[in-house]
């Protein structure tokens, strides 16, 4: 018989390792890009960018690098965990560490790295912190992709079937979207200078150290996973999903990859610059932070949120029996909000924008995360979980990136630093091409929807 409902306890490890999970995520992908514009190329002089390299392609190279790192770990970690058969130790011990190196990045500075190579050439200096700080950020991506895409996914896979998941991915979007919320209120300070990135990136590492040593006494692998099957050649498992006949026998899986793809790629765009977009555009284009708290813009922001809330849960609903057409209105709408942000920066058009964007990668994110994981065949959840990396973060962040980089350049709109230099900041036309990429997703989807998107219960996990 399938239990209708996850016990209390897995409720809360669920929650509670996706938000801590949100929280050392977010704080790498949307800090350390404002670490590196605000601390690292705050006071350097014109002649250090132009030997060394920009901001924007300093954060381009390091979210490129991180998604490479975290493809490899998911599969080698994946299948591993798939052949020993425990994933609590992956997800207990790799958070233990990963909080540990988030909080190393706040002593990441020139002065440090400077003193430590013996070096007194400014663009020198420059180069080497740029890429000491990518080569920590794959360290910390490791550590993540270990205890959070390969372990913790799959464990989620193994503890639920498909009428499950949809409300579990629904709770873990909203969870995730609390984290980087939470993640925001306290980043605002270290990006305005009130705290010093220290005090963030180590409390915030702290914080996610000890949700992984709760783990150790929490997490219980379920029987599915004691009872998944593995071959006799490691290797083998790494390439299964690369198959021909495991490709077309799991057409599905992969048409569903594909389109997810392509949203998450027009996320990319401009996901990493949007904090330094906000701070460097945004708010002088508006006023300054006061022109934002005037009561218009609060009321606005307070409606826009009660529309997207009541627009997501109908669409929610309406899900459960037309999945496809949900997913391509998902595709359209945030398309549209793309196509939107890109016209102006003045605040009020940004909040409009912000009900399709939100809608449509709220529908996105839950509808095809539940179609990803009712997929994956019977008791080879870690198997797949390096190819579902391939197309949610590979592509994506080599990809995204280097698109908005290209489109920031493009647009060659530049802040004058500490040192009297230009450096380039983001500019709204890269969500013109976020919305362009986004709408490309359509075409798999198509055959998606053709193919049809419901499964049958299996056993339950528990």
């Amino acid at each position: 018989m399938i239990k209708e409902k996850l016990s209390k306890k897995n409720w809360f490890i669920i929650t509670l390792f996706c938000f801590m999970g949100g929280i050392a995520w977010n704080t790498e992908n949307m800090y350390f890009n404002t670490f590196i514009t605000n601390e690292i190329y705050a006071d350097v002089s014109q002649s250090a960018i132009l030997g060394s390299m920009e901001a924007v392609t300093a954060v381009s190279r390091m979210v490129a690098l991180s998604a490479i790192a975290a493809v490899l770990t998911t599969f080698i970690v994946g299948a591993l965990s798939d052949r020993l058969k425990n994933r609590k130790m992956f997800i207990s011990v790799g958070y233990i560490l990963w909080g540990i190196v988030t909080a190393m990045f706040g002593f990441i500075t020139k002065e440090n790295v400077a003193n430590l190579f013996n070096l007194t050439d400014e663009a020198k200096i420059l180069g080497c912190t740029v890429w000491f700080v990518i080569l920590m950020d794959i360290v910390m991506t490791f550590m993540g992709s270990t205890s959070n895409d390969a372990a913790f996914q799959a464990w989620v896979t193994d503890v639920t079937v498909p009428r499950q998941r949809p409300i579990v991915e629904t709770v873990l979007s909203v969870v995730g979207t609390i984290s980087s919320f939470a993640v925001t209120g306290v980043g605002s300070f270290a990006q305005a200078g009130t705290i010093s990135y220290k005090l963030f990136f180590g409390v915030l590492g702290l914080v996610v150290t000890l949700c992984g040593v709760l783990g150790l006494f929490l997490i219980k692998d379920p029987p599915r996973t004691a009872q998944i099957q593995t071959s006799s050649n490691y290797w083998a498992d790494l390439f299964y999903g690369f198959k021909p006949s495991v490709i077309k026998e799991n057409a599905r899986l992969y048409l569903a990859l594909v389109s997810f793809c392509f949203a998450i790629i027009s996320f990319q765009v401009f996901y990493p610059y949007l904090l330094t977009y906000v701070q460097y555009v945004v708010i002088p284009d508006n006023g300054g932070v006061e022109g934002l708290l005037r009561a218009p813009v609060i009321i606005t922001a307070l409606i826009v949120a009660i529309i997207v809330l009541a627009l997501i849960v109908a669409m929610l609903k309406l899900s459960t029996k037309k999945k496809g057409f949900c997913l391509i209105v998902g595709i359209i709408v945030m398309s549209l909000g793309f196509f939107l942000l890109s016209t102006s920066t003045s605040i009020y058009i940004i909040l409009i924008s912000i009900v399709p964007v939100v809608l449509g990668n709220a529908l996105v994110n839950i509808l095809f995360g539940a179609s990803v994981k009712d997929f994956i065949p019977e008791g080879k959840a870690g198997l797949f979980q390096g190819i579902r990396m391939i197309f949610a973060v590979l592509l994506p962040m080599v990809i995204g990136p280097y698109i908005g980089e290209t489109a920031c350049k493009y647009a060659a709109q530049t802040i004058i630093n500490e040192a009297n230099a230009e450096v380039i900041v983001p500019a709204k036309d890269m969500f013109l091409w976020a919305g362009i990429v986004c709408i490309l997703g359509l075409i798999p989807l198509y055959f998606l929807v053709k193919k049809g998107v419901d499964v049958k219960e299996p056993e339950s996990a528990e």
